[in-house]
This record gives structure tokens, C-alpha cells and sequence, in this order.
């Protein structure tokens, strides 16, 4: 008889589900058929009339290509609309891009080498609309590479007339309130981008500054001696120009001192470490005086004629310094408010540029950085320093072109955060803002809810406006007899009727006479000379009225909304220009959720910096192993604090991919004569095995899901990987090879563990589909499908997985944990078993495992009852021909007694019988036919179909 070819008589795994995944060629065709079947349209026709969940898009700015922070923040989101719209909710994601401002201008002119001054303003909008529009092109481009699912036909751009006229109208409604206003205040400045700069604009980054002593003489005469001095600390000696006053703290103790370098005035616990750094060996207290004490006493300024005196403020620290603080109302926020308490003169010297004007004297043309080193030679000379060293801190730096600010009372537009509306005991803004951040928003992490609390409770007034050349322009007027400026109710009406139409293009195109009506005179002067004021708009208020921009005026959207979703220096910026707004004109904060995530850094923990070569681009990652491996380490990241990323962390998490693509097309392969709706067997026909992996299934189901409801998505992650590496690979897979394989391919046995595996897939698709976007796509377009869901085209038109439709009739998780339980034992004895086939193999007694015979030995009839119970499942769990139950009280020698189970104790033996040739098992019982060959008894009834 020829020899029969058994291998063509198995039921082999086959499938198109490639096993390399090669994404980075395949990942491109599944957003072609995204794009060909117009997926955000088909996701939001299922959803229609569903109840909304609306995640508003804070919108990047449109000047360069995304960065990994970018892919973070944008797949966070996509992760969170997937999963909300797959619940049944309708989950409309509209993506947005910030398209004027600073980070746009700064960008453009540096590739243009050029300066503001070297360009007509309209000549360069255009340019700057070009510039963004050309971005906000690549950017999209980009985003949907990653796989984000959004109404890309659709974004919002801050350019767009619509939305600028949703911002000029905004701004009126806060004109009207009362809460704008104009006024001469310090301000963060950039003498680089010649711009003033609000809070969130500002970075803080190391800076080494000059630390001065100073000697401020005294000209009260009689109550001190001649030779008397005031000692100050600074770390801008450039301000020392524009010094008016000097603060002490009221309750503070101040030693006055006689010294070989003046008699000195200096806070009481200071002085023994100042007289050590001054050089001065011995002193002699001539008396004390309290804070309070010191108030109005007037000294010589060290480099201008003019005389100060000092004024009282709490703010003196006793920390650093000399306990004298000096005071210059045009260059701090802090100086200014006591100068406002004071009537103090606010003295500015410094230009738009950081230069000292002819009014700083001797200092007239230099640079602010600069005259540090001149004014210190200067104190030197005339003999006020008494200390120059240099101290390294903390120090505001612009975010744009990194280079430290400078503080510079200028006249802006601001708002006010202290307005109140109505009389009498009406809350103010800034109470209403703590109220709302208290009492109506959740915070994700509940920490920052303090943060920006502690943030709004301090921060000053909103500077509004910008000397910019990009942006929407503040409509103005400025009289030209007496050069105030002020805002017309009817000029910004007319403003932002033009605009709708024209984009804010037309402030700087069309004729005052266009917007301003007739006979309108000015509030100080009453003359009727106007010119159009020049300031733009703060982009970070662009950005902050998206609310009234895009969630109001969209149909498919809600205001407000369920999830604002940024980084966490959001707490600083959009938050709360969002929160700001919505407050002033609605009453209301415009988001229900707050999630915050941290920064993105490298392996080590540090900072991502192109000097330390350390930056790792989404494109490279995408290159080389797909845009999934970005969407794996933004899932498996644990985005409340900050987040690292490497090579090494790339490379285990492609490995991770990889166990659960392996996975999903092992179960792909032998699901390929498997139907749904007629293969399925009922939950009573299913082995103690099969229920077992399904219980594990709906305990991972039920985790990633509470995962997911938390917005915690590491946690789905290792969810899903867990249950791929452990429960499937570790056990279940390798476990029902037999079955799959040699059993009639219709029969109970081997569509019982179809079942199982087609619930395992059906249920891993849907779960792992929010995170692994092209490989949920591509296992819903290879896998066997229900009648049901025959018509979706993509596995984002199912539903979650529910329990109901998911598992087999009759399976409930209380039966089916009852026998997990159970089987649990058996599990257990698996390392002992595989331990002691091991010892068999090495001395020569067995080859494969079903070589092998286990006897499993107990002592007890209860657990003896368990385990015959399983006797036709055993080999199965062991990978062994035969397993035999043995009751025994005493186990005797030659046994391994189990570490795990006092009352079980295993042997191993070669196995009895003959091997059949076609599934390895020994028997005693092989069959001969002419058409068969030699054959046990099971895989003779299989290749004739019968059921086993």
C-alpha cells in the first residue's frame, strides 16, 4: 500500500492574514479605504440621534511639521472618540489648527530673513495665510497617517472669516461687560519679537543674572548720621534706571549699622551673612528701626538726580537679599501695584526693542543686557557697590524665540480679571473662574484642579493685546490730538460684519470711514481726528473663544462640551483662555472634563533637545516600523506624568505588536470553514477548557473596558497584551492544536474551540480597536462575520462587545468562574508536569510529549472525582497521548510530589501502545483499513467526518 499522505486529511491553518504585518507598506491602503468609503461620515450616520459626547480639539499651531508631542495629544483623543462612538454614542471629532500669532509670524519671518520693518503689513498677511493654510495642509496630512479618524473636510481655522468673526463678536460681548479696558502696566516683553507677552507665553528656563548689592544714600537729616545707605539686591541692575522707591516690609526688624563702608540699613536676620559677603569684618549696631518705621524716608538715586523714598510692601521676602527691595513701577507687576498704592511715577526708558532712549542719560542706545555690565562699572566708580557676583534661576523666557524677557509698562488692551458684573455683592470674575474650576469641571488627574486654581487665584490681569503684524486686528481708534486710544461699540459691529465677509484683511484694506460712523467724537478730547489702532489680538484669546467659534455654531456639536484634552502647560494656557471667556459671555465653563498629559521625554528622563540629539521624530518610527508602534507607546504610556520614549521602548513594544498580530492570526487561521450564525455550538457543548479561556475573556473585557471608562488606556493595553501573551499563547492556543487540527473538521469538539476563538477574536477586535487602528481594520476584514454584521465596512460601524451577543447561549460569568476556579488546579500542575517531562527528555526516555504518560496520583476522593471528571480533557491541558487519575493514599518513592497540592503527586511514563501516524497520540487501540492505513480510533473517525 502506498504510504498515505495525512498531512492532506488535517485541518491545517490557513489564512490571508499576513504574518508579517509590514505596516509601514500596508498601514497606507487601510486609509485609502477609509477615505474611499468616507468612514467619519459612515461612523456619524450610525450614530445619529445617539446621545452626543463631544471632545473639542485644541487646535496646534500651523508653522512646521507634528513632533511626538503632537502624535501623543492627537492619538490620546483618537483613542477617546473610537471608544465613545464604538459605546453608541454619537462622538463627532472636528480637528482645529491656531493659525495666527507670534509662533506663525516668528516662523515665517525667519525663513523669509526678514524683519516687520522690511515689509508692508497686508503684503505680509498675505504671505502669512499662505504660509499657515500651507501647513495646516501637511499637518492634516500627517495626523491622518497616524490613523485619527475626524472630519478632515471639515476643520476649524482660526483664519477662516467665520471664526474671526466669531472672535471680534466675542471680544465685543467683553467690551460691552465692562471687562476690557486700557491701561500704562509692566508687561512680560520680547525685545526680540517686539511684542508684550501674556502669562501662558512665557517659558522659565535656567538664567545666569548679575547679583548686585547697591547703597542707596539717605538724605534724612537728623534721624540718621551723614554717610547713611539703604542696601538693595537685584538681579536686573538695568533697572536701577528707572528706580523710584524702595520697599520694606512694615513688620520686618532693621538693623542700622556703623561700618568702614558707610553706616548701613539692612533687615535684622540678614546681617551677619551681608556684612560676611560684603567684606566687612566689624560692625556696630547703632539702632533698630521697624519696617513701618522706614516709610517716606527719601535717599539720592545712585544714578540720576532725582530722590525716592520708601514705601511698605508685604511682598519683601526675608529669604534672599537685604530685606530692602528695589522698586522701579515700570519694570514688575509687583512694583507697579505699590507704585499705583503710592503715586509713584512709572518711569519706562527702554523702547520696543530693549534699548534705552536718551532719557536713561549715559546709558542712551545700549541694549538692556548690555548696560548690566555699564551700570555696575558705574556703581563701582562712585562707590555704591557693595557686592557683584552672578546667580543662576529661574528666569522668563519667550516661547518663541527662547530669549529671556524683559518687564516694561507699556499701554495694552487688558481684561480684568477682578470685574465684577452688577452692583452690589456681585462675585467677580476671578471668583466665578475658582468657583467653576472647584464645583463644575472634573479634573483627569484630580491634581489639576489645584494647579490651575492656585493659578487663577494669583494671575493678573489678561494683556490682550500684541504688536504683531499677524492676527486679528483690536479695532481701535486712536485720537490724534491726544493720542489715547479707545473702543466704539459700532466700530467693532462694523468690524465684524466686514469681516464674516472679507476676513480681518479689511481693517488694514478698507478706509476708516468704513467702519467708524459719522460725527464721532473722542471721550477725552472731544475732537473727531482718528486713526486705526494698530494692536492685534492675543492668538492664546483666538484660540480661547473656539467655543463660541466652533461648539456653538456647529450643529453637530454641543457647548458645552464633555472633554477638553492638552498637555499639561494647558493649565497656563488654554484652559484658561477658554475658561476665561466662556465665563465672561455664558456664565458657564465651556468643558464638563478636563485630561491632562505630560511631556514627552527621552528614555533617561530628560528633556527632548536637538543639541542633545535626543529627539525622536513620529515619522521615523512610522518609516521603519508603522504608525501603530506610535499609537502602542501612546496607549501603554502612562500619560499622567511624563512620558518616555527610545529606541529600547520602541523595539519591546514592536515585539509586544507582534504577540498580539501572532495571536489574532493564529485564531484567523482556523476560523476558515468556521460560520458564525450556523457553526456555533451551544455554551453546555463547550469543554471545561473553552470556558475558561471565555471567562478570561470577559474578565479582560471587563477591565479594558472600566480602562477605558477611566481614561486609562496603559491599563487597556496591558489588558489586552496580558490576555495575548498569557491566556492565549501561554495556554489556550497550544493547548487545542489537537482538536483544531485532527478532529472532523464538523465536529462538536473542534467547532466548541471555533467558538471559543471566534468570541476571543470578535471581542479582541472591537477591545483593542480604539489603540490599534489598522490591525483591528485588517482582522475585521480577514475574520468570519454574523449576518449582522455582514454591511459594516469597518470594524468603527460595530458596536462594544456586550456579553449577550458576544458569547455562546447560556454563558454567564458566575457559571463559567465557578469552573475557571476549578481549573485553575489544573493549571497549576502544568510547570510541575512540563518540569518533569523535561528530566524525561533529557534521560532519553521520551522525544515529544506524547511520548509521554502522566499519572496523576492523590489522596483524596473529592479531588480524585474533580480530575476524573476531566479525564478526556487532560491530555488535551498536557500535551500528552494518555493521562491516568490514580487514588492512592500513599504515594511511595519515584514520584514528584507537587509543591502546589499537598494531596497530588505526579509520574511520567513512556506512553502505552502505538503512535498514530497522523495526530502523534499513542494508543492501544490503532485501526487498519485498506483506504486508511493504521489509525487510532479518533482520526479514523475523522477523515470519514464523523463526529468525535
Amino acid at each position: 500500500m502506498d504510504k498515505i499522505n495525512y498531512k492532506a486529511t488535517l485541518n491545517l491553518p490557513k489564512t490571508e492574514f499576513p504574518m508579517k504585518a509590514d505596516l509601514p507598506k500596508r498601514e497606507p491602503y487601510v486609509l485609502q479605504s477609509w477615505q474611499s468609503m468616507e468612514i467619519s461620515k459612515l461612523i456619524s450616520h450610525k450614530r445619529k440621534g445617539a446621545q452626543k459626547y463631544i471632545l473639542h480639539d485644541g487646535p496646534p499651531y500651523a508653522n512646521g511639521d507634528i513632533h511626538i508631542g503632537h502624535a501623543l495629544n492627537k492619538i490620546l483623543k483618537d483613542i477617546i472618540v473610537k471608544y465613545k462612538s464604538m459605546r453608541g454614542l454619537d462622538a463627532p471629532f472636528v480637528p482645529g489648527w491656531d493659525c495666527h500669532g507670534l509662533p506663525v509670524e516668528h516662523q515665517l519671518f525667519k525663513e523669509l530673513g526678514i524683519t516687520k520693518y522690511q515689509i508692508n503689513q497686508v503684503e505680509f498677511r498675505k504671505k502669512a495665510y499662505a504660509y499657515a493654510s500651507k501647513f495646516v495642509e501637511i499637518q492634516k496630512e500627517q495626523f491622518v497617517r497616524l490613523g485619527i479618524i475626524a472630519d478632515w473636510e471639515h476643520p476649524y481655522l482660526t483664519l477662516q472669516p467665520e471664526y474671526e468673526e466669531a472672535i471680534i463678536r466675542s471680544f465685543a460681548v467683553l467690551v460691552k461687560k465692562g471687562y476690557v479696558y486700557r491701561g500704562l502696566k509692566p508687561v512680560n516683553w520680547c525685545y526680540r519679537c517686539e511684542t508684550a507677552l501674556a502669562e501662558a507665553e512665557v517659558e522659565y528656563e535656567d538664567h545666569a543674572s548679575p547679583s548686585v548689592f547697591v547703597k542707596f544714600e539717605i538724605e534724612q537729616e537728623g534721624q540718621f548720621l551723614p554717610q547713611s545707605f539703604l542696601v538693595i539686591w537685584t538681579t536686573t541692575p538695568w533697572t536701577l534706571v528707572a528706580n523710584v522707591a524702595v520697599a520694606a516690609h512694615p513688620d520686618f526688624t532693621y538693623s542700622y549699622v556703623k561700618t568702614d563702608k558707610g553706616n548701613l540699613l539692612v533687615y535684622k536676620e540678614m546681617i551677619s551673612r551681608l556684612m560676611e559677603l560684603f567684606g566687612i569684618k566689624t560692625y556696630e549696631l547703632i539702632r533698630e528701626y521697624k519696617g513701618r518705621e522706614l516709610e517716606n524716608i527719601s535717599y539720592k538715586h545712585p544714578l540720576a538726580g532725582r530722590k525716592g523714598r520708601v514705601v511698605l510692601a508685604n511682598y519683601v521676602s526675608k529669604e534672599e537679599g537685604s530685606g530692602l527691595v528695589h522698586t522701579a513701577p515700570g519694570h514688575g507687576s509687583e512694583d507697579y501695584f505699590t507704585g499705583v498704592k503710592y503715586k509713584l511715577d512709572i518711569i519706562m526708558p527702554v523702547d520696543s526693542k530693549g534699548v534705552f532712549d536718551a532719557s536713561a542719560g549715559e546709558f542712551n542706545g545700549l541694549d538692556v543686557y548690555s548696560a548690566n555690565t555699564k551700570i555696575v562699572e558705574k556703581l563701582k566708580l562712585l562707590g555704591l557697590l557693595l557686592f557683584s557676583g552672578t546667580v543662576r534661576h529661574s528666569y522668563p523666557h519667550c516661547w518663541r524665540c527662547k530669549n529671556p524677557v524683559i518687564f516694561r509698562a507699556t499701554k495694552q488692551w487688558f481684561l480684568k480679571i477682578d470685574h465684577t458684573q452688577g452692583a452690589g455683592e456681585s462675585p467677580t470674575l476671578r471668583t466665578q473662574l475658582l468657583e467653576a474650576i472647584h464645583q463644575a469641571i472634573t479634573w483627569i488627574p484630580p491634581s489639576g484642579k489645584e494647579r490651575i486654581s492656585s493659578m487663577v487665584e494669583l494671575r493678573p490681569d489678561w494683556c490682550l493685546s500684541r504688536q504683531r503684524y499677524w492676527g486679528v486686528p483690536i479695532p481701535a481708534l486712536a485720537c490724534k490730538d491726544c493720542n489715547e486710544e479707545f473702543l466704539f461699540p459700532q466700530v467693532i459691529e462694523a468690524f465684524a460684519r466686514l469681516a464674516s465677509e472679507e476676513g480681518s484683511d479689511c481693517w488694514f484694506k478698507r478706509p476708516l470711514a468704513d467702519f467708524m460712523p459719522s460725527l464721532l467724537q473722542c471721550p477725552h478730547c472731544g475732537k473727531s481726528d482718528f486713526a486705526k489702532g494698530a494692536d492685534i489680538l492675543d492668538v492664546w484669546f483666538d484660540s480661547g473663544v473656539s467655543h463660541q467659534a466652533v461648539l456653538k455654531k456647529r450643529g453637530a456639536l454641543t457647548f458645552p462640551c464633555d472633554l477638553y484634552l492638552e498637555g499639561s502647560d494647558q493649565h497656563r494656557g488654554w484652559f484658561q483662555s477658554s475658561l476665561i471667556p466662556s465665563i465672561c459671555i455664558d456664565g458657564i465653563a465651556p468643558f464638563k472634563n478636563v485630561l491632562t498629559h505630560g511631556f514627552v521625554v527621552d528614555g533617561e528622563g530628560r528633556k527632548m533637545s536637538k543639541s542633545l540629539g535626543n529627539v525622536i521624530s513620529p515619522f521615523d518610527i512610522i518609516k521603519q516600523y508603522g504608525a501603530e508602534i506610535v499609537r502602542l507607546w501612546v496607549a501603554s504610556s502612562n500619560y499622567s506624568e511624563d512620558i518616555r520614549i527610545s529606541s529600547e521602548i520602541i523595539s519591546r513594544l514592536v515585539e509586544a505588536y507582534r504577540k498580539i498580530r501572532n495571536s489574532a492570526r493564529f485564531i484567523l487561521s482556523n476560523l476558515y470553514d468556521y460560520n458564525p450564525d450556523s457553526s456555533a455550538v451551544r455554551y453546555a457543548e463547550l469543554r471545561k477548557i473553552d470556558v475558561w479561556i471565555l471567562d478570561k475573556l470577559e474578565s479582560m473585557y471587563i477591565q479594558v473596558t472600566d480602562a477605558y471608562e477611566h481614561f486609562e488606556f496603559y491599563k487597556a493595553y496591558k489588558g489586552i497584551y496580558d490576555f495575548c501573551n498569557e491566556s492565549l499563547s501561554m495556554y489556550y492556543l497550544d493547548m487545542v492544536k489537537g482538536r483544531l487540527y485532527t478532529y472532523a473538521s464538523d465536529s462538536r469538539p473542534r467547532r466548541a474551540v471555533q467558538t471559543a476563538l471566534y468570541c476571543v477574536l470578535n471581542t479582541l477586535t472591537r477591545v483593542m480597536a480604539p489603540i490599534l487602528a489598522f490591525t483591528a481594520e485588517e482582522i475585521w476584514q480577514h475574520m468570519p462575520k454574523e449576518d449582522k454584521d455582514v454591511a459594516s465596512q469597518s470594524v468603527y460601524l460595530l458596536d462594544w462587545p456586550g456579553q449577550e451577543e458576544l458569547f455562546p447561549k447560556g454563558f454567564t460569568q458566575d457559571s463559567a468562574r465557578a469552573k475557571e476556579a476549578d481549573f485553575e488546579v489544573i493549571l497549576g500542575l502544568i510547570p510541575e508536569v512540563t518540569k518533569l517531562l523535561e528530566e524525561k527528555r533529557a534521560a532519553g526516555m521520551i522525544g515529544s510529549s506524547f511520548d509521554a504518560k502522566i499519572n496523576i496520583l492523590t489522596n483524596s476522593q473529592n479531588r480524585y472525582n474533580f480530575l476524573e471528571s476531566l479525564q478526556y480533557e487532560l491530555n488535551e491541558v498536557f500535551k500528552v497521548s494518555q493521562v491516568e487519575i490514580v487514588l492512592k493514599a500513599d504515594f511511595g518513592e519515584g514520584v514528584f510530589k507537587s509543591a502546589r497540592y499537598s494531596d497530588i503527586a505526579i509520574a511520567a511514563l513512556k506512553a502505552e501502545g502505538d503512535k498514530c501516524p497522523r495526530c502523534w497520540n499513542y494508543t492501544n487501540e490503532l485501526l487498519t483499513s485498506q483506504e486508511y492505513g493504521t489509525l487510532c480510533k479518533r482520526c479514523a473517525r475523522a477523515i470519514k467526518g464523523e463526529d468525535t
